[in-house]
């Protein structure tokens, strides 16, 4: 195969592979429109005659299938309809109750009445060894167990009150000589 020699000019636009077989057919068409509409609308004439002719809206698959006609009067009987809906019914019961099962009874139980409402049990106060006051006694805490290992708190005076406000970061020495006891030095 040869090329062809390109006496023939493309037209309309550029052609893949300078494949002009199909614009040398339409060349006679290409006289009257402008390139722009040509792209645009496409050649007139190719596919119909007739440039006033409306598109079909029937496919070919509607028009060739016909869907089947009833004859008019009951195929069946109002009992044996009766009796097919009432066995399908029956049917889906039955599935519907073996794939769920009824759920169980629930137990309306709190923790509280679970745990420390037992019967039985009987609650009694533990007797008291020493007298407490709550309002004057120092409260029992992780911090005032372990102040000795507490950096940064001023020396503690008195045992029963380690943090109690102290004066001694701030008191002169000359004054904190004149006292008979020193305090011990964390």
């Amino acid at each position: 195969m040869t090329e062809q020699p390109n006496t023939v000019r493309n037209k309309v636009g550029k052609c893949l592979l300078h494949n002009w077989t199909e614009e040398r057919l339409v060349a006679d068409l290409d006289t009257e429109e402008t390139k722009t509409q040509i792209q645009r609308h496409g050649h007139r004439g190719i596919l119909t005659i007739d440039q006033e002719s409306k598109l079909e809206n029937v496919t070919t698959f509607k028009a060739a299938y016909v869907p089947p006609k009833s004859p008019g009067v009951r195929l069946r009987g109002v009992r044996s309809e009766l009796l097919e809906k009432h066995v399908a019914q029956m049917i889906s019961e039955q599935i519907h109750a073996e794939r769920t099962p009824p759920t169980p009874k629930t137990e309306f139980c709190s923790t509280t009445q679970t745990d420390f409402c037992v019967e039985g049990f009987v609650p009694l106060t533990p007797e008291t060894t020493q007298v407490y006051d709550y309002k004057t006694d120092q409260a029992v805490t992780f911090w005032s167990e372990n102040y000795q290992q507490i950096q940064g708190v001023t020396a503690v005076q008195t045992l029963k009150a380690p943090f109690r406000k102290s004066a001694l970061f701030s008191t002169p020495i000359s004054e904190r000589l004149d006292e008979i006891d020193l305090p011990p030095d964390n």
